[in-house]
């Protein structure tokens, strides 16, 4: 169950010939996929594109009609090998993934497919992430591109841009025997626009006709000595083609004045941030005229000397704007027009910021220090400027923050991983602190308060692999986090069987919310939904077992935080030895939200008795101690003033925002806090008996609470 479904969009991507297709970027590149004739399709989910395997899983009945084949991977190295198929046959295939931290994954598949080569049209599109809400290393797409001799596109963020570009990494790719990657931003997946489409194609060649027809050819295949030969065959045949492709094919472009004493070359996707840079400075318009020559890098690797040479040839000056770090696209320019002896100046990082993501706002101030150095006198149309945004050196904001406390990236209202946390925290105090493995998931948010259990993360499924170095004798085991989605994509080989094979005493928490949450809600393996299209169902426990592990303790329930913390101390001081699996299972609040709270609204429409459950403090009870929220840390507990003279401090308060999980009564308990937590059934549609159940418990307390008010002490004004 991902988390939006695309079921209405799709039945768009069946716009024909000369329709004007509407939509946002994520359809665009998957009606450029159908009109590309593509056989294939398949990736793993993750930001930005997340989005696009959404849509493809949606769209299932428009590729059965095209014979397209689909596939959700495992990971992102299966997706990267899916791409074999179209080594020996001419087959179009596309797969997708989260940038650098897929691409590494993928990376040994890629090496192969880029040194034997490809027959048919291969692209990989890429969501590239930069910036402080990235939730990767900072690394970039480009490296990978030029390590394995595969040519990298980077289009303008417009529908037009994104659809044309599709269609000529397939050209390109046939056309140099070479795997394209395509990489775009989050602006991009999302940037709304238009097109005029094309008819969908099914494939030339058909994944049935490669069956029935079986093809080898020795010379793609990754051994000595054809490995050298084919390395030969990249820079004597595929290089060269691939240049003239592009230079004939116009990929890149050039706007703006035809002559100039400076100018700019910008990777494609940063294209409308420069514009509105240029906005800002005076020096463009809205509707995307400029005084100043611009060339545009669809295609950054691999850079066309020719083009730039000739682009740069009558400037004084040109600044390349280049999103991440290294600068490898502003080094190659240097270089080229070095090697061309031309004497144009050269700026880019030296003006802009090393790394970060490159907003209109950074890209203006890199652009005016170059103007001033070189053009002054461009800038004597610029506009008023703007008020500048509150930085965190302005006086204003450092007395907000010394205000109000910082608040930490953490995890959803209702959250089933909270109370295992909860419980670590509990099992800490009791028996002393352990090393904590982390992973990639939500479980990642450990590491920030209130619980700041986890610790170091190495990648996706690898927790256990990353406590393997303590594999020691000692009175401490260590602990491992990891979720269902990375125990299915590496953890069950990296982890698990490397625990079982060099017999790790340590413990292992699988946390099973029933989905890749982290990524949106898709179903994985061991999913509790039945899937028409996929095998869902399949027990983690029996899998761990599998695998050689003996202590494994499945909890159904992870809001039992006493449960979840027996469990866990007995795994921490039992004597047995090897590794030690706990599996702890409720479903990712979010997606049962999702599916729950329509069905709810319907059947109270229709009037049926339904029940919702409330949680509650009772402020006269509670003491203000707050070690409620600092052992759960839910966003819809929070603190109110009382009206209570005797009471300094604030109360704990549940707002509305309330999903009902009743983790925080659950840590009260287990922690022995206080019995201030209550839960109240909020019944729609009562019965008859429900209404007089409520009248009698109304005079009940109205009868009790006016004896107690009899009794009180009361002074006289």
């Amino acid at each position: 169950m991902a988390e939006r479904s695309f079921k209405k969009e799709v039945q768009d991507l069946r716009a024909g010939e000369g329709e004007i297709f509407r939509g946002e970027g994520i359809l665009a590149i998957t009606k450029a996929l159908l009109q590309s004739g593509v056989s294939y399709v398949g990736g793993y989910q993750g930001s930005p594109i997340s989005h696009l395997m959404d849509v493809l899983a949606d769209a299932n009945e428009l590729l059965d009609e095209l014979d397209v084949h689909f596939e959700s991977s495992a990971s992102e190295a299966a997706a990267a090998a899916m791409l074999s198929a179209s080594v020996m046959y001419p087959l179009r295939g596309a797969v997708t993934w989260k940038s650098t931290a897929g691409t590494n994954v993928a990376s040994d598949a890629l090496t192969n497919l880029a040194s034997g080569g490809v027959t048919g049209g291969t692209l990989i599109i890429l969501g590239e992430d930069f910036g402080e809400g990235s939730s990767i290393p900072q690394e970039r797409s480009h490296a990978f591109a030029m390590k394995s001799q595969m040519w990298l596109l980077d289009p303008r963020p417009n529908l037009e841009s994104l659809v044309n570009c599709v269609e000529q990494g397939f050209e390109l790719s046939e056309s140099s025997n070479t795997p394209v990657m395509m990489q775009v931003r989050i602006r991009a997946c999302h940037v709304h626009g238009e097109f005029v489409a094309k008819d969908n194609r099914a494939p030339d060649f058909k994944l049935r006709d490669a069956l029935q027809s079986p093809r080898r050819d020795i010379n793609r295949v990754v051994l000595p000595p054809a490995s050298l030969a084919q390395d030969v065959e990249k820079l004597e045949e595929r290089y060269p083609a691939a240049i003239r492709h592009i230079r004939e094919n116009k990929l890149n472009e050039v706007f703006g004045p035809d002559n100039g004493d400076v100018g700019i070359v910008v990777q494609g996707g940063l294209y409308n941030s420069l514009m509105r840079a240029l906005l800002y400075l005076g020096l463009a318009d809205a509707y995307g005229e400029t005084s100043i020559p611009i060339y545009v890098m669809n295609v950054t690797y691999p850079m066309v000397d020719d083009e730039v040479v000739e682009f740069c040839r009558d400037k004084r000056a040109v600044i390349m704007v280049e999103e991440g770090h290294p600068n490898y696209i502003e080094q190659s320019l240097i270089s080229v027009l070095h090697r061309h002896e031309l004497t144009t100046r050269v700026h880019g990082k030296d003006m802009l910021s090393m790394g970060g993501d490159y907003t209109a706002s950074v890209v203006e101030k890199g652009l005016r220090n170059f103007f001033e150095k070189h053009a002054s006198d461009r800038l004597g149309n610029r506009p008023p400027a703007p008020d500048p945004v509150p930085i965190l050196t302005s006086e204003p904001v450092k007395k907000l923050a010394d205000t109000v406390p910082p608040r930490p990236a953490g995890f959803c209202t209702g959250c089933p991983e909270r109370p295992i946390f909860a419980a670590m925290k509990l099992t800490e105090k009791d028996i002393g602190q352990h090393h904590v493995s982390g992973d990639i998931g939500c479980h990642i948010f450990a590491n920030l308060p209130p619980f700041n259990v986890s610790g170091n993360t190495m990648g996706y499924g690898l927790s256990g692999a990353g406590a393997s170095a303590f594999n020691v004798k000692s009175d401490k085991r260590t602990i491992s986090v990891m979720g269902d989605g990375g125990f299915w994509h590496n953890g069950l080989t990296s982890s698990i069987g490397n625990a079982v094979f060099n017999e790790h005493d340590g413990v292992i928490i699988i946390v099973d919310n029933h989905y890749a949450a982290a990524t949106g809600g898709q179903d994985i393996l061991s999913s509790r939904a039945d899937n028409p299209r996929r095998s869902t169902q399949h027990s983690i426990a029996t899998a761990v077992k599998g695998m050689g592990v003996k202590w494994v303790r499945q909890i159904d329930r992870t809001y039992d935080v006493a449960k979840m913390q027996a469990t866990l101390t007995e795994a921490l001081t039992t004597e047995e030895t090897g590794p030690k699996v706990i599996i702890a299972s409720s479903e990712c609040m979010l997606n049962k939200q999702r599916r729950v709270k329509p069905q709810f609204r319907a059947a109270v429409k229709a009037g049926k008795r339904m029940v919702k459950e409330r949680f509650g403090v009772d402020e006269d009870v509670c003491t203000g101690d707050h070690a409620c929220i600092r052992l759960s840390g839910c966003p819809s507990l929070s603190v109110k003033q009382t009206d209570d003279p005797l009471k300094d401090d604030p109360v704990a308060a549940i707002d509305n925002t309330c999903v009902g999980c009743g983790n925080c009564g659950e840590v009260s308990e287990a922690a022995v806090l206080c019995p201030s937590f209550y839960r109240a059934d909020v019944i729609h549609n009562p019965t008859r008996w429900d209404r007089l159940v409520a009248r009698m418990r109304s005079a009940v307390i109205g009868t009790l609470q006016g004896l107690a008010d009899s009794r009180r002490v009361a002074f006289p004004d």
